[in-house]
């Protein structure tokens, strides 16, 4: 398996996490705003990078990656605040963290390598 096949089933498996994620804090904790940042960063993440394997050109391709990059940072930003709140535990955020983290090590890697 390629290094974005495994990108692209990470980030679809972080997403569902996401989902799963909302879906509790709308129903259990009665929290939407937060929430509802990070389901669109945290889906948004897989969006791209999917996207971006279909890119018309290597720089289409980056592009798309960047703003992959981009959204994960913003993903990993409300994962903290919500820890931080304790609207979710410290083990609840530390492994939903964990994959974020290294999704954006990926990609990292993987825009190294396009650029190079």
């Amino acid at each position: 398996m390629s290094q974005d096949n495994v990108l692209q089933e990470k980030s679809l498996l972080f997403a569902v996490r996401i989902v799963k994620l909302h879906k509790f804090l709308c129903k259990e904790k009665h929290e939407t705003i937060i929430s509802k940042q990070l389901i669109r960063s945290g889906t948004s993440i897989g969006a791209n990078i999917n996207e971006a394997t279909y890119g018309v050109s290597k720089a289409d391709f980056i592009s798309k990656l960047h703003i992959a990059l981009k959204e994960t940072a913003e993903s990993e930003y409300w994962i903290r605040l919500l820890a931080l709140t304790e609207y979710i535990s410290e083990s609840e955020s530390n492994s939903i963290l964990e994959d974020c983290l290294e999704i954006k090590r990926i990609l990292i890697a993987t825009l190294k390598n396009s650029k190079a």
